[in-house]
């Protein structure tokens, strides 16, 4: 199921929360941010997803420096 411009659910499966943070389901799960259980489902809050991405460091880095995001995302070196 797509995510449209002009509606993205509560909650969402791995996938769907995936795609919305624009990143691997492999790399959703390496984040730490909370899933709540609904009938045997594991679904995430876009408002924590929201929530995740709002706590990311803003400006510019050069390519070579790490920062905040590489290591949020699981790319530090």
């Amino acid at each position: 199921m797509a995510i449209t411009r002009d509606f993205a659910p509560r909650l969402m499966p791995a996938p769907q929360a995936a795609h919305y943070l624009g990143v691997s389901e492999s790399t959703l799960r390496k984040l730490g941010i909370q899933t709540l259980p609904l009938r045997g489902k594991r679904l995430y809050d876009r408002f924590d997803l929201d929530a995740f991405a709002d706590s990311l460091e803003r400006g510019e880095e050069s390519d070579r420096e790490e920062g905040a995001c590489d290591r949020a995302f699981g790319v530090a070196s």
